[in-house]
């Protein structure tokens, strides 16, 4: 767990009622201007209600909450140059005068939950006239998390780097972490508190990553895991989300069939009652619609990020340009440990398969299951068992959650005898699980960082910069 650092001050005091106070008083004085008075002194006074009695905060957290969504789109760009970064030689040669400065816990967090954080409970999928009288029962996770995920499966856990460690940032299996109280509003002390209580503290050194071409690309050395940075690494588990999506052919009624091989699945003929055995997709097809789902997971929880940099007026980017297996450990460089991910090598693969980091992030798949049918049995638990979607006494956000948490089909043993036989099946022929991409994948990042503004003013033209950045010190750091 993370632990505050000297000369910071607390924050765990601030709530999101004097957020929501802040922003609907801006809302009140805009009404007001529009000559909606009334309207306007309604959601003014609302404001005010939710600001009494709460203690300061940084102004930059208000800021943030005020800032358009419409600047953070068309203000979001690259802002590589962080304080204390330099660039010795060529047309952007600039050294910075000042030290690096790491995030403050507070501004950590807000992007660590703008990346990955839970955002109260999911709504699932509540129709396909095929199920009737039941619902879909494609969701693997009953939270909602700040980025989508294809039928709700949330495979994807999170993992940053910081000058004090390595952390591990598990949200995929949280329930809601958003409570609200009777006036409908959260308390953000509680919400942060929530996810803060979840990280996980894997090593007291920052990442390290060498300025070699194998392992990150060689535009990237000067910026990328700079004293003062906060990397953040989505970890995508490939093996888990194809179980799910083994799940989702058979709960639609299709199968796959082997195009590498040329050769069907060996026993699909005894399922011809669940699945279209005479249409199969071929595994090639299917797994690279598995990959491209758990990319975009990844994807859209980095780009989640980088509209709270702008926001926040913090510099940094979302990149993919340092090499997966050497995040993961994978390279084969015994200086280069990386995360500790487990991996394989085989004579049928061009690359070394990672399946998982033991006792924190395990694919579903061997070696960390005896075979796919205990994955199999793995996902059915976390779909149907205690604190899943499917669980009748898991809460939510409906009227009566047991009705409709108990209104999904559970896998029948034949279903799940169908999906293992499938998986299984790869597994055996290919050596690993998927067999054609990765079982543990990792290809976009996000990086935090304090911009050097000094770098800008220097080398661009007005605009270079948000407002946000321009003032981050003086709304964010008073008297640094």
């Amino acid at each position: 767990m993370t632990t505050e650092r000297p000369g910071t001050t607390p924050w765990l005091v601030m709530t999101r009622r004097k957020m929501m106070g802040s922003l609907l008083v801006g809302a009140g004085a805009i009404l007001t201007g529009c000559r909606l008075n009334s309207l306007g002194k309604r959601v003014s006074h609302r404001g005010k209600v939710l600001l009494d009695h709460i203690p300061d905060f940084p102004p930059g957290l208000r800021d943030a909450v005020q800032f358009p969504l419409i600047d953070a789109l068309f203000g979001r760009r690259a802002r590589r140059f962080s304080l204390g970064a330099s660039i010795t030689d060529g047309p952007f040669a600039f050294t910075s005068p000042h030290e690096p400065l790491p995030l403050s816990e507070l501004e950590q967090l807000m992007v660590l939950t703008s990346v990955a954080g839970n955002t109260g409970w999911h709504f699932l999928i509540p129709h396909n006239p095929s199920y009737l009288p039941h619902i879909p029962n494609y969701a693997c996770a009953a939270g909602g998390r700040t980025f989508p995920s294809a039928a709700g499966f949330h495979t994807s856990e999170f993992f940053y780097t910081d000058d004090n460690g390595v952390y591990f940032f598990p949200t995929r299996d949280a329930p809601s972490l958003v409570e609200y109280d009777r006036e409908g509003t959260m308390d953000l002390n509680a919400y942060l508190s929530a996810h803060r209580s979840r990280i996980r503290k894997l090593s007291d050194k920052r990442l390290h990553i060498p300025a070699k071409p194998q392992h990150i690309e060689m535009h990237n050395p000067w910026c990328v895991n700079r004293p003062g940075s906060t990397l953040v690494i989505p970890v995508a588990d490939l093996a888990q989300h194809h179980v799910a999506m083994l799940c989702y052919l058979v709960q639609n009624g299709a199968c796959i069939y082997d195009d590498i091989n040329k050769n069907p699945i060996p026993g699909i003929e005894r399922f011809r009652s669940l699945v279209d055995v005479d249409n199969p997709y071929p595994i090639t097809y299917v797994e690279q619609l598995t990959l491209t789902e758990g990319t975009v997971e990844i994807a859209t929880a980095c780009y989640a990020g980088m509209l709270m940099l702008q926001a926040m007026g913090l510099g940094g980017w979302m990149f993919d340009g340092i090499t997966p297996l050497s995040i993961l450990g994978a390279s084969g460089d015994p200086d280069v440990p990386g995360l500790g991910f487990r991996y394989d090598t085989d004579k049928r693969w061009p690359l070394p398969n990672v399946t998982g980091l033991p006792g924190v992030l395990e694919g579903y798949c061997p070696p960390h299951y005896p075979d796919m049918r205990d994955a199999v049995e793995a996902l059915v638990r976390r779909k149907f068992g205690p604190g899943g979607p499917f669980h009748p006494e898991t809460p939510g956000p409906y009227r009566d959650n047991p009705k409709i948490r108990n209104s999904a089909k559970v896998y029948r043993e034949e279903f799940k005898e169908c999906v293992t036989t499938m998986a299984q099946y790869v597994y055996d022929r290919f050596g690993k699980f998927p067999g054609t991409i990765p079982s543990i994948f990792v290809f976009m990042y996000l990086q935090a960082h304090h911009v050097e503004l000094e770098f800008y003013d220097k080398h661009f033209g007005p605009g270079a910069y948000l407002e946000t950045h321009a003032n981050h010190m003086k709304r964010w750091h008073a008297g640094k």
